[in-house]
């Protein structure tokens, strides 16, 4: 299959190149809002942990006293012609799931639209963000950046390292060269690249977040564990590192579910992502838990933010 797409894998590399040239030769303009943009993105296709990598800069930065605002493209979202802010009970089929989750757990404005300018001139006007965090934003180039992190999944890699269609590639590999660092999550981080890896050890009712069960209080048991991400397998993983049997319901990324993906005869326990949780919570499914994860990072990663907001602030005060 990938041999066949081959022609058009080539094609779209070809695109990309141009397009990129475009922008560094600057025969299309770059906008930069004013304020230090941190863009959060990958050169591949599929979930590579960037929601909760995003999370857990706005809380560090948060943390140094700075208001933060978040622009997405709101992935499985309708075009809208104006950027729409996101709140925590917004309706993720007009949003998207990712941005809802970001709303909840960043407590800090989100905005979304398919221009990321856009999104953040709105943040700006609305909410004075000290801050701008583009969530999925490494290939939208008109957005000007002051640090860029790429993120790589570290069981995957690059696939056949072959461009879209024919492999998972948006962008080349050699692409990884440009940017500010290379996050690895999962497996074995190469030489120069920052490990990251998910951690959650607790499942939230989905009826009532107050209601918190330990995943060791599940161990041995067996649950149907849903997941509609980019890599499912990694949420079973991380069931399975509890003891949990599982028959495993993987979908696909941004999943629009109904009732009746989750019609168990057995009425055992399910267990989903907490992505998947924004768009089922008014269902009241009975004995259904979702698991939030949180990225940990090692403290060399936060010394290198440090140091560039020290940098940016300098900049700017000169």
């Amino acid at each position: 299959m990938a041999l066949t797409l081959l022609p058009l894998a080539l094609f779209f590399r070809g695109a990309v190149a141009l397009r990129h040239t475009a922008y560094r030769i600057k025969l299309l303009s770059r906008h930069h809002v004013g304020i230090p943009t941190i863009v959060v993105g990958n050169i591949s296709v599929g979930g590579t942990g960037k929601t909760p990598l995003v999370i857990w800069l706005c809380r560090f930065l948060q943390n140094k006293g700075l208001k933060v605002g978040i622009v997405s493209r709101g992935h499985g979202s309708p075009s809208q012609p104006q950027p729409q802010f996101v709140q925590a009970d917004s309706d993720p089929l007009s949003v998207g799931d990712e941005a809802v989750l970001l709303a909840r757990r960043a407590a800090c404005p989100v905005v979304v639209h398919r221009n990321r300018v856009l999104a953040a001139q709105a943040l700006l006007s609305r909410e004075h963000p000290d801050v701008i965090l583009s969530d999925d934003g490494l290939q939208h180039y008109r957005l000007a950046r002051d640090f860029e992190i790429a993120l790589v999944d570290g069981d995957t890699r690059f696939g056949n390292g072959l461009p879209l269609p024919a492999g998972p590639l948006r962008e080349p590999v050699a692409r990884l060269r440009d940017v500010d660092a290379v996050v690895c999550n999962g497996g074995q981080a190469r030489l120069g690249e920052v490990p990251m890896s998910l951690e959650g050890s607790e499942a939230v009712s989905l009826n009532d977040r107050m209601q918190q069960r330990a995943l060791s209080k599940f161990h041995g048991m067996r649950v149907h564990a849903v997941a509609g991400i980019g890599r499912p397998r990694r949420f079973f993983a991380h069931l399975r590192g509890f003891g949990l049997k599982l028959d495993e319901h993987p979908f696909p990324d941004h999943h629009v579910f109904t009732r009746r993906d989750f019609a168990f005869a057995d009425g055992g326990a399910i267990l989903m992502t907490e992505k998947d949780a924004v768009k089922c919570a008014s269902w009241s499914l009975s004995n259904a838990w979702y698991v939030p994860v949180q990225s940990r990072l090692p403290d060399s990663f936060a010394a290198d933010m440090d140091r560039f907001l020290k940098a940016v602030c300098k900049t700017r005060s000169d």
